[in-house]
């Protein structure tokens, strides 16, 4: 647990820190944190981690979000926390995690080999006892953030997005632009000097959206039930584990605390495998080991006596406890004081740079450091251009810690402190071993982006405008992905990953302009006469799914698209022609695979359901086994289409006897569609307006589980799906036409053309093959028709044919091979005088025969080629 153990440890040991306040009368009187005083008619500006509390921005843990999420339901929630901010005189600005955070990967890791787990118990749940799981698995669809930024940009709620270090620029915007508190719940922040801290967990609306409730986190009273200084908690919470110096590292120090007579010590090894202290135990150890540091400014007497028990990488752990304690100096800066609150802040700056100088004896001239420092505040460029200034003049003196100063009340060790110096505990080596669960590897370099690309892509980044996968791969050139609720048992649905890898990798070749790249590269081999030399672009991806673990990324490689030659990246964003909005449409159909005309034309598939077609369209190309079937298909747009999606009332009071296992897999892989779609579409420069591209539009989880279950379950028709209204009916077979235009299911889809070797890497041989390919091998299958054999057949062939029953004819189907004047049928003959055996004659039929399924209302003689009509599809043409 670490550090992160501390927000759980003040709720449950601190009960007299945590109390209840209600927003609106906070914001109604005047006094704010740290004694601020504000005006009477300002408002209360709060600032919001989106991080930690996406399920209270999503309406809470009411059970639907198994579904895929009830998106409607969460509209009209933020549509009421939105107003009764506005009418209590609140003002949010909700900061959404848009940072890489390669430093934090080792956290992310874990966090991903947890909810790996939680999405396996909650498929096994489902499966049991067809009933939601219990709100403590709660594991959000994949795209949960991004719709929840969406919604609020539609109801002007202000929304930013981090871009290097989330925790370290949530900190800062909180206290450069003024805000009077933070609505989170991170232990991180609840070790820096905030005014105001309130938990996220706790955030209540009430049923008639006029209180707005929450907990306020009062630190001063922690301290003092800790006993420790408030001046020591950045050694505190560097001692505790974090991101940089985890508490793996650490083990060997906590277990020296407790002693060889606590009794717990029996505990240190298990099973030969490292075992951590209960959190609260650490906690309060720790607590007392640096209330009894004698000079918490000396940072190399500290770390030289915490990794005395150490046994391996000692000095990278000294360094990595010193980046530690840098970190949460940074994060633990005094509190800024803006303008509008009164006072002079220049002269508070003076005063805090000329304390700073005395604490740490520096022999530099006040008079110079204070006027450069001057000079930085009033041209404004940075409100703390001065912390970073005296951050590099004190960099040659790492051993003093510049925010702690030396009189800080500092409780002189007794004994027992001696004592916890003295204990010579046998501490196993298992307890010293490296801790980095991730294994990264070096990607050959990006290419070049123009300038004004990059300007426009943080710009938009920044402000919460754009997918952040766009600006870490233009930028890194890796992105993670979010584990979805899939079953790892079930081999019928792959991974979201695999599923939608092929567009990401067009998005990476329409980032990169890829295509234009190539076109250059093969006029120049034209010139020289010779073989064009291609760019190949790989991108990292952290991702876990069935049969890989998140600990090592996966090499995927940019493709251009083959149809035509996409505009450079800088004319598909910038261009203002109408051709250029026509590229962009196009480019973004031709990732999704769907740049056919029927889908671009709004009879047929309207523009706020674009997004849903396309996705379904991209599930359907899967090669091997068939992921949607028709009823399916036919559920998802029938739901799309329902009055009831508009109405979260009614949709509160549907019941669902019984989950669908299978349902929930669907939905967790259309809504990485969709998160993918908006990926696309974004890189294409927006070609959907981004009113058209939310999901509240389309789609809702417990509605299509209701449509599924009366589809699978009991073989509903397609009039009953659309509850008996005709005019969706015509509006579904539309759509669902569009969908299928060009599609065949009558033959194993061409294989994957093979990618290029693998670029030779920094370290040699790679680790693990490349993921260049589409997708990985399609299954083995016994059948090449339809799925359901029947004894005593071969393989049917792709010269057409007919069924033979009893030597009456109940089945024939056009061939793949046509030819002119016709081709020759193959007689299959089961029953009568030649019984299992196959009869070839060389009679030809006409060519102009076709034939469908009894699904499309055609010959009902097709039956026999499936026992369930409803996984019946069009065949021939």
């Amino acid at each position: 647990m670490g550090v992160q153990g501390f927000q759980e440890y003040i709720e449950k040991h601190c009960p007299s820190a945590v109390v209840p306040v209600e927003l609106q009368k906070l914001a109604r009187g005047s006094l704010v944190g740290g004694g601020r005083q504000r005006l009477p008619q300002s408002p209360l500006r709060l600032l919001v981690d989106a991080e930690n509390c996406l399920h209270r921005l999503y309406g809470g843990f009411y059970t639907d979000w198994v579904s895929g999420g009830q998106w409607n339901h969460m509209l009209g929630y933020l549509a009421a926390l939105s107003k009764a901010c506005f009418n209590g005189n609140i003002e949010l600005l909700v900061c959404f995690n848009g940072a890489l955070e390669k430093g934090r990967l080792h956290e992310w890791v874990k966090r991903q080999v947890n909810e790996r787990q939680t999405a396996q118990q909650i498929i096994s749940h489902v499966q049991n006892k067809g009933t939601p799981p219990p709100k403590v698995w709660f594991l959000p669809p994949v795209c949960m953030a991004h719709c929840i930024r969406l919604a609020l940009l539609r109801f002007r709620v202000g929304v930013v997005q981090s871009i290097e270090d989330h925790h370290l620029e949530v900190i800062a915007l909180c206290r450069e632009n003024g805000f009077h508190g933070l609505v989170a719940y991170d232990s991180d922040y609840a070790m820096c000097n905030i005014p105001y801290y309130f938990s996220a967990h706790a955030l209540k609306l009430s049923r008639n959206g006029k209180s707005l409730t929450t907990n306020q986190y009062l630190m001063h009273e922690v301290a003092r039930q800790l006993d420790l200084n408030p001046n020591r908690f950045v050694i505190f919470a560097s001692l505790l584990g974090n991101h940089i110096l985890p508490d793996e590292d650490l083990a060997a120090f906590h277990w020296s605390l407790l002693g060889p007579e606590h009794p717990l010590a029996s505990l240190k090894v298990r099973a030969h495998q490292l075992v951590l202290p209960p959190c609260d135990v650490v906690i309060k150890s720790v607590a007392d080991y640096v209330r009894n540091i004698p000079d918490v400014t000396d940072l190399e007497a500290i770390a030289k006596d915490i990794f005395k028990h150490s046994q391996s990488c000692t000095d990278d752990k000294i360094i990595r406890f010193q980046k530690a304690v840098e970190f949460y100096s940074l994060a633990s800066k005094p509190p800024y004081f803006p303008p509008l609150l009164g006072g002079f802040p220049s002269l508070i700056i003076l005063l805090h740079c000329l304390l700073l100088l005395f604490l740490t004896q520096f022999e530099v001239s006040a008079i110079v450091l204070v006027a450069l420092i001057y000079t930085c505040y009033i041209f404004r460029s940075d409100h703390y251009t001065y912390i970073f200034l005296l951050l590099g003049l004190l960099s040659a003196n790492k051993s003093k810690c510049i925010i702690c100063p030396q009189g800080d009340s500092a409780v002189n060790p007794g004994p027992q402190a001696e004592g916890l110096h003295n204990i010579n505990a046998q501490i196993p080596s298992l307890l010293s071993m490296p801790t980095r669960n991730h294994m990264d590897i070096t990607i050959p370099p990006l290419p070049t982006i123009a300038p004004e690309v990059l300007r426009v892509a943080e710009h938009r980044h920044k402000k919460g405008l754009m997918y952040p996968y766009i600006y870490h791969v233009l930028t890194k050139g890796e992105v993670k992905l979010s584990v979805t609720i899939e079953d790892e048992a079930n081999k019928d649905l792959p991974s979201a990953v695999q599923l939608f890898r092929p567009i990401r990798q067009y998005v990476y070749g329409v980032l990169f302009s890829l295509a234009e790249a190539r076109k250059k590269a093969e006029r120049l081999a034209m010139r020289k006469n010779c073989l064009p030399e291609y760019t190949h672009v790989m991108v990292k991806e952290w991702a876990a799914y069935k049969g890989k673990s998140p600990h090592t990324p996966e090499l995927v490689e940019a493709l251009p698209f083959r149809e035509w030659t996409c505009p450079n990246l800088k004319k598909l964003w910038l261009g203002k022609a109408v051709e250029d909005k026509n590229r962009r449409m196009r480019a973004f159909l031709a990732c999704m695979r769907s740049d056919t005309p029927a889908m671009l034309n709004p009879a047929n598939v309207p523009t706020p359901l674009l997004v849903l077609c396309c996705v379904l369209r991209f599930m359907l190309h899967w090669p091997g086994v068939r992921i949607l079937r028709r009823n399916e298909l036919d559920a998802f747009l029938a739901q799309a289409l329902s009055p009831k999606l508009y109405e979260p009332g009614q949709l509160q009071e549907l019941k669902i006897d019984n989950l669908d296992p299978r349902g929930v897999q669907l939905a967790a892989l259309f809504m990485s569609g969709v998160d993918m779609a908006l990926f696309a579409n974004d890189a294409c420069g927006q070609p959907i307006p981004w009113e058209h591209c939310c999901p509240w539009m389309y789609f809702d989880g417990k509605l299509l589980q209701s449509k599924l279950i009366r589809a699978n379950r009991e073989k509903a028709q397609l009039i009953d799906l659309c509850d008996g209204q005709s005019e969706l009916v015509a509006k579904v077979e539309k759509m669902r036409q569009s969908i299928l235009e060009g599609l065949s299911f009558t033959r194993p889809p061409h294989p994957p053309p093979f990618p290029p070797p693998p670029l030779p890497l920094a370290h040699g041989m790679p680790f693990y093959p490349t993921a260049g390919s589409f997708y990985p091998p399609p299954p083995t299958i016994p059948s090449q028709g339809r799925g359901r054999g029947m004894p005593g057949l071969q393989g049917i062939s792709t010269q057409g044919g007919k069924l033979e029953i009893a030597g009456t004819v109940v089945g024939q189907w056009a061939g793949t091979r046509r030819r002119r004047g016709g081709f020759p049928v193959q007689v299959v003959s089961v029953g009568g005088p030649n019984r299992g055996q196959e009869n070839i004659n060389s009679s030809t039929a006409s060519s102009s025969f076709s034939i469908h399924c009894v699904c499309c209302k055609t010959s009902p003689l097709t039956c026999c080629l499936s026992k369930d009509q409803n996984t019946c599809w069009v065949s021939g043409n």
